[in-house]
């Protein structure tokens, strides 16, 4: 049996030994700004960048409750690893959709990843005898450093000297690059989820075969019901997971420096006293409610695609609308035990600076975006839903 076959047994109790690792890499993953390479390889070769590729390709095809599951155990070590976790393994679901010889092609690969992200402006893909000359630059591609591969979306436009007009955006289609085709960009100067490597990337004029190109909304290979979840609430929900675990993680830290600390111009210990017992309390109440929420909504809708091979307008609301609360209670949280930590939570060698640096970039995230409460609330009025759910 391969590593990619195993039960969940397996990914679970293999999880909590990688989180041992990864917590005791933390500051090590945030100042270099990239998961080690060491780290990301055992990762990989333990199958954890393979949780929702299909078992035809050798992966876990995991059901998505218990991919949440184990995220979310990364995600109280470390907020860039879990992070990534999610963004590469969402990823591989594209994988049914693709060529088959060029998923094999890339998963052949054990350690195979790829990284993906939103185009700017200037993005175009022209089409030529045989595929693509793709120009533009693209950001937010988690999972630079480790990645193998490069999922770039681009518009197409009109064939080359075609009336000299400007591209037009008639479509887009993904195109998957190697990684040593693309010049990566380093504008990640940022103050949380640093160890994410989330870099840009830029092509000039790069022929991509149409082999290595398809559709979002080209017809899948694969029956799971895996693979009838939308991408965007896989993205949505892995991510609320990563700030439910940041969360936790928070609390922890808040409860232990109450522990020790006694507040400037006070003689009685910061766990002695009343007013950290109803914060604590509340943190509690909101993170557990959160939590409750969105595995539900979850759960729901894994019971339906495995039901129905197919999902309601009400259930993927549902789940967009507790993917997002998840993210905006799970600040609230942070802020909690960010603010019981007082000055102490200001220095870098107190865990609670990053966990409030990573948790506040994860809600500047379009998943946490507050819109996302005007979908669910268009729908319950019963108007057509706006947004991506």
């Amino acid at each position: 049996m391969s590593i990619a076959q195993q039960d969940i047994g397996y990914y679970i109790n293999t999880a909590r030994e990688l989180a041992v690792r990864v917590a005791a890499n933390a500051d090590r993953i945030d100042g270099d700004r990239q998961i080690p390479t060491e780290l990301a390889e055992e990762i990989a070769d333990k199958g954890f960048f393979r949780l929702l590729l299909p078992r035809s390709l050798d992966g876990a095809e995991l059901e998505h409750p218990d991919f949440l599951r184990i995220l979310e155990i990364f995600a109280e070590a470390d907020a860039s690893t879990a992070w990534c976790i999610n963004q590469n393994n969402v990823f591989s679901t594209d994988s049914v959709r693709m060529p088959e010889q060029t998923a094999r092609e890339i998963w052949d690969d054990g350690r195979a990843v790829v990284t993906n992200g939103p185009p700017n402006s200037s993005t175009k893909a022209i089409p030529v005898d045989g595929g693509y000359r793709l120009s533009g630059g693209w950001d937010f591609s988690s999972g630079s450093t480790h990645a193998t591969w490069i999922a770039a979306l681009a518009p197409v436009g009109h064939r080359d000297g075609q009336d000299g007009n400007t591209p037009g955006r008639e479509g887009a289609r993904i195109m998957l690059i190697p990684k040593e085709e693309v010049n990566f960009l380093d504008f990640w100067q940022v103050n949380g989820l640093r160890g994410t490597g989330s870099f840009s990337f830029e092509v000039n004029d790069l022929f991509v075969p149409s082999v290595r190109t398809y559709s979002q909304s080209d017809s899948i290979r694969e029956d799971g019901p895996l693979y009838v979840l939308p991408r965007t609430l896989l993205f949505g929900s892995g991510f609320a997971t990563v700030a439910i675990g940041v969360a936790r993680a928070s609390m922890r830290t808040a409860i232990d420096v109450a522990t020790t600390k006694t507040p400037v111009r006070t003689q009685t210990l910061l766990q002695d006293q009343t007013t950290t017992h109803r914060l604590l309390g509340e943190a509690e109440a909101i993170w557990r409610s959160a939590q409750a929420f969105l595995q539900s909504s979850s759960a729901a809708v894994w019971e339906e695609a495995c039901r129905d091979r197919a999902l309601t307008t009400e259930q993927r609301i549902g789940l967009r609308l507790a993917s997002t609360h998840a993210i905006r209670m799970a600040a609230q949280v942070v802020d909690i035990a960010y603010n019981l930590c007082g000055s102490d939570a200001i220095f870098a060698t107190n865990p609670i600076q990053r966990q409030f640096q990573d948790m506040h970039v994860i809600t500047q995230h379009a998943q946490g975006r507050l819109a996302h409460y005007e979908t669910a609330g268009q729908f319950l009025l019963g108007r057509e839903p706006q947004g991506n759910y």
